[in-house]
C-alpha cells in the first residue's frame, strides 16, 4: 500500500540521512527485528524484518521484505510485500538472518519458526522446545523464493532435547572466503531439569550454523563459553601476521557487550570477554557488527593510511559512540557497500544501517540510513581526538548497539 510505497533513500555526505521503509499501523500491526543484506552483483539491497500483530515476541507472525535498487546517490525502494514461503503451517515467522552464498548466487533466508503464540518464557520455564530452524531460498536475488526447509531434525537432531529454546542471530549471515557459510545463533542450555524447586534452569549461549557445502548440508559449532552471551553477529576478520578469525559480538544481560573469537570458523569459540566500552542498555539489546576490507588508497595517493583501525583481540580498541539518532531505538543491522567511485579515486566505503526507532517508542518504525567511512572517521576524529595515523589492517569491523556506532 501507499504506506509502504516506493521512497527513495539519500546518501548523506557529512551526515546521516534517514527514510522511513515500515512504519507501526493505526490497528496495531508493527514491524520489529530488521534484517539488511547488499547484493553487489545487482546492485540491490534487501530490508527484511517482522509482521507482528503487536509488538509482543508472542504476536509476531509474517517476514515481510523491501527491495531496493541502488544508484549512484541513492536507493529507490519497492513496496513491501509479504514473504508467503517463509512460513510453516500454525507457526510464527521470527528472526530474519539472510546469507549471500558469492559462489552459487544463492541468497538464503534462515528464520525461526515458533509454534502458535508460544512464548519464550514458557519454553525456558518448561524446558519444552516449540521452535524450529528453517530457511527459504532465491536465485534471482530476491525476486522469487523457494517453498520453506525444515532442518531442524536434520541438523540439531536430538540435541533439540537440551536446548530450552534457540533463535538466529537476527540480522546477517556471513560467508567466509573458503565458502563456508556462517549463521549466529543462540541458545539457552538446559543445565538442569528440575533444580531447587525450579522446573527448569537454563543458560544462554551464543554459537553458529554453517555450511561447506553451499547450503547443502548444515552443522553447528559449540557455544561460546564464559559470560552468558543472547543475540549475535559475527564477523571475518584477517589479522596482521595473515592469519584469519572469526569475531562473535552478542547481546549481554551483564552491563556490556560480549565478544569471542573462533580460530578454526566458528567449530569452537574462545572464552568470552566482557567489551567495557561496549556499555549495554539494562537487560541489553541486540546490535550488528559488520567486517570489511581496510579501504585501499588511490593508485598516486602517497599520504600515509589514517584509517581507524579495530584489532578484535583487544576489547580496548573500540572507539565511540556517534550516536546516529536521539530517540528512542532498539534493534539494527548494517550492510557493507561500495560507492561508484570519482575518476581516478578508488570507490568510496559506505555502510547502509536499518534500524529500530521512533519518537514515543523504538518499535514504531524501521529506518534505514547510509554513512560513508569518512563521517564516521571524520565524526571520530573531532569528538574523540583519535586522528593519529595506524597501522591498517587487512579487515575492519564496526559495531552499532542499539543506535549508537563504534568504531
Amino acid at each position: 500500500g501507499a504506506k509502504h510505497g516506493p521512497v527513495p533513500s539519500q546518501v548523506g555526505h557529512g551526515k546521516t540521512t534517514r527514510s522511513v521503509l515500515f512504519r507501526k499501523e493505526p490497528n496495531g500491526v508493527t514491524y520489529r527485528v530488521p534484517a539488511l543484506i547488499y547484493l553487489s552483483s545487482s546492485k540491490r539491497l534487501l530490508a527484511f524484518c517482522e509482521e507482528r500483530l503487536s509488538p509482543a515476541d508472542s504476536q509476531a507472525h509474517l517476514l515481510v521484505m523491501r527491495k531496493g535498487i541502488f544508484h549512484r546517490n541513492y536507493v529507490e525502494w519497492e513496496d513491501m510485500h509479504v514473504l508467503a514461503s517463509a512460513l510453516l503451517p500454525g507457526h510464527r515467522s521470527m528472526n530474519p538472518c539472510p546469507v549471500y552464498d558469492e559462489f552459487t548466487g544463492t541468497l538464503f533466508l534462515f528464520f525461526i519458526a515458533v509454534l502458535g503464540h508460544t512464548s519464550e518464557s514458557y519454553q525456558l520455564v518448561t524446558g519444552k522446545n516449540v521452535t524450529r530452524l528453517c530457511y527459504i531460498c532465491s536465485t534471482d536475488a530476491g525476486d522469487t523464493w523457494s517453498p520453506v526447509t525444515d532442518l531442524t531434525q536434520k541438523v540439531i537432531g536430538d540435541t533439540i532435547k537440551v536446548w530450552a529454546t534457540f533463535a538466529l542471530g537476527p540480522g546477517h549471515g556471513i560467508q567466509l572466503k573458503s565458502g563456508r557459510l556462517i549463521i549466529p545463533a543462540y541458545t539457552y542450555h538446559i543445565e538442569c531439569k528440575e533444580c531447587f524447586g525450579q522446573l527448569c534452569q537454563t543458560a544462554p549461549h551464543a554459537f553458529c550454523f554453517h555450511s561447506d557445502t553451499h547450503g547443502r548440508i548444515w552443522r553447528f559449532g559449540e557455544v561460546v563459553p564464559g559470560p552468558e552471551s543472547v543475540e549475535c553477529q559475527m564477523a571475518s576478520v584477517d589479522e596482521e601476521d595473515g592469519s584469519n578469525v572469526l569475531y562473535c559480538n552478542a547481546r549481554s544481560p551483564l552491563g556490556y557487550r560480549v565478544q569471542a573469537l573462533s580460530l578454526d570458523d566458528g567449530a569452537v569459540f574462545q572464552e568470552g570477554q566482557l567489551v567495557h566500552r561496549l556499555v549495554e542498555p539494562r537487560n541489553g539489546c541486540h546490535g550488528s557488527i559488520i567486517g570489511f576490507p581496510a579501504p585501499s588508497l588511490a593508485p598516486h595517493h602517497n599520504a600515509s593510511p589514517e584509517f581507524l583501525t579495530l584489532f578484535p583481540r583487544d576489547p580496548h580498541s573500540w572507539h565511540g559512540p556517534w550516536v546516529i539518532y536521539e530517540g528512542p531505538s532498539a534493534y539494527s543491522d548494517l550492510a557493507y557497500l561500495e560507492l561508484p567511485p570519482s575518476p581516478g579515486e578508488p570507490p568510496a566505503v559506505a555502510f547502509a544501517c536499518l534500524f529500530e526507532c521512533g519518537t514515543k517508542t523504538a518499535y514504531d518504525e524501521i529506518s534505514f540510513s547510509i554513512f560513508t567511512l569518512y563521517d564516521l572517521h571524520f565524526y571520530v576524529c573531532i569528538k574523540y581526538k583519535i586522528c593519529k595515523k595506524l597501522p591498517i589492517s587487512k579487515q575492519l569491523v564496526i559495531d552499532i548497539s542499539p543506535n549508537r556506532i563504534f568504531a
